[in-house]
């Protein structure tokens, strides 16, 4: 089953492997990075803050001092979504008033980067207050699709997953709290892993509303959102998902063979367009021909639609920091702990089910990637097998591993035909907290059978 792929381009560790071996100088590959930019993004429109001459400086460094056997990704030039702080440059999610506001100091994730040998060549786009499954907004413009330009390239983390799947940069960062790296990895083609909730610091990625108060201090981490990567390849996204990590990670060494999994490919009130359908079934069964052991359904799956209608009030109550909704009704501190509740509750359940199953397959989203639309998805409809489903409903499947805090890897799988058009389409593998490691070893497993 083959997937459309725009660039050979060698990834991270490969850069980092060709520099450490003398085939080439950071500097070098900063530079390549920069023309493949100057090249490419005139019609994609992915990196919405540039960094070129702080890249220049830190590669001549890197190239002075020479690699550490501490820095995995050594040279390697990527770009971080546009919502994380970097020092020097604006963070504005979107909003033209903050575009003159410099940060004062690095995300506590771009620091790690940096100091694992990484060296941030620029910002990716974002929705305002990323809060779309596209990617533009009045500072930036629109950023499009690499493989069809009148297609969004998903969002919010959009700019990321067009970066990376055009072959600018091998890797991006980004942050999920409704599928936003997860998403934009299934309609660009790329590989991509929401993180166990908790995992990956957000310091430093505060909406400059607040962040930009005298004497503010990031002192925690939002609950549901989590911090990303994105790359064109499994090994690389591993590599990132350690350099960010709080904590060490332990691997489970279980072959795929090995492993019981669960497909899900019906939920309540989250029809499938037949797009997404027919290379997810294909690639259940292709899996299932090699001797995977999959089932398609199970007692133990928790109250889905109850889980889905705990997970948009806790995200809604989150991302408007408990503002009153539209409706004029504001969370109470009694709703909130009952989200909690139901939170726990979910964790459990999924708990339970995960010492059953080793991991659970779903797709990323009911669609791939939709037409340029000049409204929010989530303010407007889907298309989904010719019927006008409301936007929101979508969001059942990043739900399934945001709400309980699990990570998931999203790996391309084939292409499927939407509206007209060919595109990627991807698949998402979920697993038990703190598995991440796993999660990203079984995507690749899955890839290997698919694609040989």
């Amino acid at each position: 089953m083959a997937y459309p792929q725009l660039t050979s381009e060698p990834g991270a560790l490969a850069t980092s492997a060709a520099i450490r071996a003398g085939r080439l100088s950071v500097a070098e590959a900063v530079d390549a990075a920069i023309t493949r930019i100057e090249e490419k993004d005139g019609a994609i429109n992915a990196l919405a803050v540039p960094n070129f001459e702080a890249a220049h400086v830190q590669a001549r460094a890197l190239d002075a001092a020479g690699p550490r056997a501490d820095q995995p990704l050594f040279g390697v030039p990527m770009t971080i979504k546009e919502s994380f702080d970097v020092a020097g440059l604006p963070t504005t999610w979107g909003h033209a008033r903050y575009k003159d506001q410099p940060a004062p100091r690095d995300a506590l994730l771009v620091e790690r980067l940096k100091a694992a040998g990484a060296v941030i060549i620029g910002k990716t786009n974002v929705p305002v207050d990323l809060t779309d499954w596209q990617s533009f907004n009045p500072v930036y413009g629109r950023t499009a699709n690499p493989h069809h330009p009148e297609r969004s390239p998903g969002g919010s983390s959009g700019g990321s997953a067009a970066a990376v799947a055009s072959g600018m940069v091998a890797c991006d960062y980004g942050t999920d709290i409704g599928g936003s790296v997860r998403v934009p990895a299934h309609f660009c083609g790329v590989w991509g892993h929401k993180t166990t909730w908790g995992l990956v610091p957000k310091h430093g990625h505060d909406h400059p509303a607040m962040s930009r108060k005298p004497g503010f201090i990031a002192a925690h981490d939002g609950a549901l959102s989590i911090a990303g990567p994105l790359a064109r390849d499994p090994a690389d996204l591993a590599v990132l998902v350690e350099v960010g990590a709080d904590v060490p990670l332990r691997r489970r060494v279980k072959p795929l063979g090995q492993c019981r999994l669960l497909a899900l490919t019906d939920l309540p009130g989250a029809p499938l367009d037949a797009s997404v359908r027919a290379p997810t079934e294909a690639a259940i069964e292709a899996l299932m021909r090699a001797g995977i052991a999959i089932e398609r359904e199970s007692a133990l799956l928790p109250d889905l639609a109850a889980q889905h209608r705990a997970y948009l009030k806790m995200m809604n109550v989150v991302m408007a920091r408990g503002a009153p909704a539209p409706d004029g009704k504001r969370a109470s501190a009694s709703d909130w702990f009952d989200l909690l509740d139901a939170q726990a509750v979910a964790m459990a359940r999924w708990s339970a089910l995960l010492e059953t199953y080793d991991f659970v397959l779903a797709p990323p989203a009911p669609v791939l990637a939709m037409p340029h639309r000049e409204e929010a998805v989530f303010r407007g409809t889907l298309s989904i097998n010719g019927i006008e489903e409301p936007g929101g409903n979508g969001l059942i499947w990043a739900g399934l591993a945001t709400f309980p805090g699990l990570p998931a890897t999203v790996l391309p799988i084939g292409t499927g035909s939407y509206l007209g058009a060919d595109l990627p389409c991807g698949l998402q593998v979920i697993g038990r907290r703190w598995a991440d490691l796993d999660c990203i070893a079984a995507a690749e497993a899955i890839a290997a059978i698919l694609h040989g």
